[in-house]
């Protein structure tokens, strides 16, 4: 997966939304809550919200590691975009997506 796919990914999502946050970071949001984070610099690690009984056997994975600063939510960061298949990747997004929306405000989760 290249920067390129991963947006052409993200923001196939509904109300999908991306903006650069902390001066290089890629950040693809939801309802204004970021589902998928990635560094604007090579090499490409993409960091996304995994569910809770996923999250310890993925950090004991290679290449993938708990997420700095929001780690303790559930996050990993992938630190090799070849990791996972294009369809597992598109699987993982489209999963962290629906973990954020799950918990935005009803109305909201309306309106998407």
């Amino acid at each position: 997966m290249d920067i390129e796919s991963l947006r052409d990914v993200c923001l196939s999502l509904p109300s999908a939304t991306e903006d650069v946050k902390w001066g290089n970071d890629l950040c693809f949001s939801v309802g204004g809550k970021m589902f998928c984070v990635c560094g604007l610099e090579p090499p490409l690690m993409i960091t996304i919200k995994v569910p809770d009984d996923e999250f310890d056997e993925l950090c004991s994975s290679p290449d993938i590691r708990m997420a700095d600063y929001v780690g303790r939510y559930k996050w990993v960061t992938v630190e090799k975009e070849s990791r996972f298949s294009n369809a597992e990747w598109k699987r993982r997004i489209m999963q962290s997506y629906e973990l954020i929306a799950a918990k935005l405000p009803k109305q909201l989760r309306e309106n998407l």
